[in-house]
């Protein structure tokens, strides 16, 4: 029997019927993970014609053909021009599709040095770019992915600018950076190591099929939890004409460079080059971290053509077979795909393969009024080889998002070699809705001519309802934070912005400023809009990108030197308050909601019914006093029983606002009361401990005896102290005391009221400016000693804690020590004079970048200012939270705006929650480019006895090995002779015989650069 109160021990038979349940779970767990969908949240690419998605499908959908010449910075291409495909040497076509520069690089931006960068394939220079651009497009910020579980797969296959670098420098001219700079590893480890990535890092190299079979084990990785994210796509540039000299032998190569898929006309394909990226997610974790979902991906599946009737061949029961697994993979049916993205190279060996696949598998079950769209994007940019299947992913998620299907070029006639009539399919020439079916599916193929196939199966993206903003705050100001490498780059980057939202004024600005804020990297050089519109943001984006300088709602600060700035936060004492402060952020903010909450519930009433000439309630609701509408707050904010606990919430609850927003202080100070707060920041008290102190000090100070008055008096605190001797000679009966030092020359005095005004007149009458203080009683003197005792008593029940930041004492003016957790300190420092000078310059010992005023209106920054400080390489920052006149969201608002572009490191996220913002698609990063490329002249031969300048150059034999050789009596010698394709040994004899013996393969001849 067991014991009584403990749990009956199982049965055997409870016991196995418990372990099967939960094998069956993890069973159907790993299920579901080997099936999880995967969300597609950015993209990136840079394709003939389109450097941008938004690029990309505005092309499409114009049905422009990108394809030109070979750019003249390649090679000549009228000097390797032959019609004649079996030429030796000779390329069978003039053109491609080419990217603009690919000679441009901004490697600072990725830490690169330029001579590394100059022996950098720019393969691995593109990739670095897209995928950057990839991240900003889905929101995520590059610079917090170091550490994380994020694999890289990237396509690559050609070496072209290893050759190039051969051709022009020879061996002597590889340095240390060019094993590094073309090795295929290092594409995607290179990535991976500038962004700090943990995940793996592969590149594959399937020829035709790479990019696509980098997203399916992307996808694979994903389900097995390997990755949390995945960067997935290929590169591909055409640097040398080698390559396009064997495709020509081949015969695979179309004489106009156009891929031509399913069309009559095909005759083979055009080359091009570009890169694309995707970021991938699984589809819940996306969903929960609110990214934007452009696709979904329900499956994927790869294989082999195997023993087929060629190496090269397309091979059809392959195909289809792997058409069928991604379905199964998928677990959706043939016939709700609406569209396929084929291969479409435009041979006529290739095309009816695919086409025959693609019906045979997507026809099943399939409505005969419902054939299967197919399209190729290779006829708008040529084949991008391994870069060719990304570019077809990136097409089919536009495709779906926008809901049509763009029209596909060079198909004037079916092909003959396709039975369109016996295959349910359909080619769109024009722009097509897409086809009447919920959710929108579609597949998207490759195939490598090395035999391996993939296939991915997509689906739109959930309705983008489900990712609509909240509700818009009653307060619609936001701010934009932008930043950069240099001045030029931010200029730029605002202009971006501006065209932006010019371009489409149905932007939210919500959406604006939580995209930017939080889903970009933040650089050295930086600037911050505050604006309540797009449009009035835009007016400011455009106006700081004409000149660079700040203005009103334009925050602009000098260069951050990458280490975030001190900041000290100091504390406002009492004189500061007036009515409405904080209501605004009482209902916009909710950190700062519940810290004032907080507060106000150990509080409770105030008690005033012992104030002479109080005629209303006995208990007065702090929090209808602070943030609600009754008449007369102004009023009861006067009296020092309400101002003390009312600036301390306040207080208390805008610091909290400012560390939830990721600024966090190094020291505090406060001014008297404020001191209170700051202890609170500091960890010496506990919120409810600070908000009950600050109440009873007010409390007993509201019944000190009247009669008293303070004065602050423009003079040094020798002068102040030596008046006050000759105004009250020891011994001599009143109170005038030094109340507080706040500067060089600015002292507060405090006592009777009728020394106070002798005081004054005295200094008045030399020329000083002195001012009566609007106070209730003479703090900080010995008028206050009657509530010492009381207030001790209070402050025994309180538990004190060791400070975790630096506090500056009121007391001592240097950093305090162990005496915060004595109360004695806390009753000196009721009567004791306030050191504030004192404090500012022990806060610049600890040398704070940014001060920060945490009160209701700047009072103690124009002090603090006038306080000695050091020599300083970068001038301090300067920041009020609140003004009386602006005590609301807008104006802290640019408080922290000037506090970021000071380098602060700012939780956007933080910052966004309250206000919501989904994310959009906004400018990505303007690279300052400039030319890195191997330099020098590319070599055509090398070695003794150089014959470059024999007149007879040029002159042509007939040779199985090459027809551009010379011929002429030029004496016997051999000399090294480096063509096009090889290297010869040249032997030179009487007469007009030439041998030459081929060595070794030797690079292509590029122009030079």
């Amino acid at each position: 029997m067991s014991d009584a109160g403990s749990t009956p021990e199982l049965s055997p038979l409870k016991r196995a019927l418990l372990a099967i349940d939960d094998l069956r779970a993890r069973l159907a767990a790993a299920e579901q993970a080997r099936s999880a969908p995967i969300a597609i949240v950015g993209m990136g690419c840079r394709f003939p014609g389109a450097a941008s998605p938004a690029e990309l499908w505005a092309l499409l959908c114009a049905g422009v053909d990108a394809v030109g010449d070979v750019p003249a910075d390649r090679w000549d291409v009228d000097e390797y021009f032959d019609p004649d495909p079996l030429a030796p040497g000779k390329i069978a076509h003039r053109g491609g599709g080419f990217l603009a520069d690919v000679r441009g690089f901004d490697p600072a931006f990725f830490g690169i040095s330029p001579r590394e960068a100059a022996s950098m394939d720019p393969q691995q220079r593109l990739l670095l770019e897209v995928a950057w651009e990839a991240l900003e497009h889905a929101g995520i910020a590059a610079d917090r992915l170091a550490g994380s579980r994020t694999g890289v797969f990237v396509g690559t296959a050609t070496t072209d600018y290893a050759d190039v670098q051969r051709a022009v420098s020879g061996l002597a001219g590889l340095d240390a950076y060019h094993a590094t700079g073309n090795a295929h590893s290092v594409t995607s480890g290179r990535l991976a190591y500038v962004l700090g990535l943990r995940g793996p890092a592969i590149s594959i190299d399937t020829a035709c099929s790479s990019s696509l079979v980098a997203v399916h084990l992307a996808v694979q990785s994903l389900r097995a939890g390997e990755t949390d994210l995945a960067l997935a796509g290929g590169v591909n540039l055409i640097l040398s004409p080698d390559n396009s000299i064997t495709l020509s032998k081949y015969q695979m190569l179309a004489p106009d460079s156009r891929c031509k898929a399913f069309a009559a006309a095909a005759d083979g394909f055009g080359r091009g080059e570009g890169c694309g990226v995707v970021v991938l997610k699984r589809l819940d974790r996306a969903q929960a971290d609110g990214d934007r979902v452009l696709a979904v991906i329900r499956g994927s599946a790869a294989n082999q053509d195997g023993a087929s009737s060629g190496l090269t061949a397309p091979n059809g029961p392959s195909q289809e077979a792997v058409l069928r697994d991604a379905l199964a993979d998928a677990g959706v049916a043939p016939a709700s795909i609406g569209y396929v993205e084929a291969h479409g190279t435009g041979t006529v060996l290739g095309d009816p393969i695919e086409a025959q696949a693609i019906a045979a598998v997507l026809g099943e079950g399939r409505p005969a009024d419902a054939p299967v769209a197919i399209g190729s994007v290779k006829t708008n940019l040529a084949h991008l080889e391994c870069a060719a299947g990304v570019a077809a992913l990136i097409k089919t998620v536009l495709a779906l998002e926008h809901g049509e299907i763009p029209p596909h070029l060079h198909f004037d006639e079916p092909s003959p070699h396709i039975d369109w009539d016996a295959l349910a399919l359909v080619v769109p020439t024009e722009r097509t809705p897409w086809p009447g079916r919920t959710p929108r599916r579609a597949g998207v193929s490759a195939f490598g001519f090395s035999g391996t196939n993939v296939h991915v199966v997509l689906e739109a993206g959930p309705d983008a309802a489900a990712h609509a903003s909240a509700p818009a705050p009653a307060q619609p100001t936001n701010v934009l934070a932008l930043s950069a490498r240099s001045p030029d780059a931010l200029r730029e980057l605002a202009r971006r912005y501006a065209a932006r939202l010019a371009d489409d004024p149905g932007l939210a600005l919500a959406d604006v400023c939580a995209t930017a804020n939080v889903g970009r990297s933040h650089r050295d050089h930086r600037a911050a809009f505050v604006a309540g519109s797009c449009d009035e943001l835009r007016q400011r984006l455009a106006a700081f990108a004409a000149d660079g300088r700040a203005a009103p709602g334009v925050h602009v600060g000098p260069a951050c030197d990458g280490e975030p700035p001190r900041v000290a936060f100091m504390y406002t004492g009492q004189g500061s308050q007036s009515a409405g402060m904080g209501r605004e952020l009482y209902a916009a903010e909710p950190a700062f909601r519940a810290a004032a909450d907080r507060c106000l519930a150990a509080v409770g009433p105030i008690d005033l019914s012992g104030v002479v000439g109080w005629d209303g309630p006995p208990g007065v609701d702090l929090a209808e006093v602070l943030f609600g509408e009754t008449p007369g707050s102004e009023l009861l904010l006067a009296e020092t029983a309400v101002t003390q606990p009312a600036l301390f919430v306040l207080e208390y609850a805008l610091a909290e606002l400012w560390r939830s927003w990721g600024i966090e202080p190094v020291a505090v100070i406060g001014h008297s009361v404020g001191e209170l707060a700051a202890a609170v920041t500091a960890g010496v008290l506990q919120p409810e401990d600070g908000a009950r102190i600050a109440a009873e000090r007010g409390r007993l100070m509201q019944r000190l005896p009247p009669g008293g008055a303070m004065a602050a008096v423009l003079a040094t605190p020798a002068e102040v102290s030596a008046t006050i001797a000759q105004l009250v000679p020891s011994g001599t009966p009143g109170v005038l005391d030094v109340a507080a030092v706040n500067g060089p020359s600015h002292v507060v005095v405090s006592g009777d009221a009728d020394l106070v005004t002798q005081l004054t007149d005295t200094f008045a009458g030399r020329g000083a400016r002195t001012e009566r203080l609007a106070v209730s009683h003479a703090f900080h003197s010995a008028r206050v000693r009657p509530m010492l005792d009381e207030f001790r008593t209070a402050l025994a029940e309180v538990g004190f804690h060791p400070p975790t930041k630096r506090v500056i004492s009121n007391v001592t003016g240097a950093p305090a020590a162990g005496e915060l957790g004595d109360p004695a300190y806390w009753v000196r420092h009721v009567a004791a004079p306030v050191r504030f000078a004192d404090g500012i310059a022990a806060l610049h010992e600890l040398d704070i970048d940014v001060f920060v005023e945490v009160g209701p209106h700047p009072v103690l920054l124009g002090m603090a200012r006038e306080c000695p400080a050091p020599d300083r390489n970068r001038p301090a920052t300067w920041v009020a939270s609140l003004r009386r006149q602006r005590p609301g969201v807008d104006h802290l608002l640019g408080a922290l705006a000037a506090v970021y572009v000071a380098g602060g490191e700012v939780d956007w996220a933080a910052v966004a929650a309250p206000r919501g913002g989904r994310r959009v698609a906004l400018p990505t990063y303007p690279f300052e480019r400039q030319q890195y490329w191997v330099t020098g002249t590319a070599r055509r031969r090398t070695g003794p006895g150089d014959v470059s300048d024999h007149p007879l150059l040029g002159a042509r034999i007939e040779s199985p090995l090459r027809q551009v050789l010379f011929a002429g009596e030029v004496g016997a010698a051999t000399h090294r002779y480096v063509d096009d394709h090889r290297v010869f040994d040249v032997a030179i004899v009487p007469a007009t015989a030439v041998i030459a013996t081929p060595l070794a393969r030797a690079p292509p001849r590029p122009r030079a650069p």
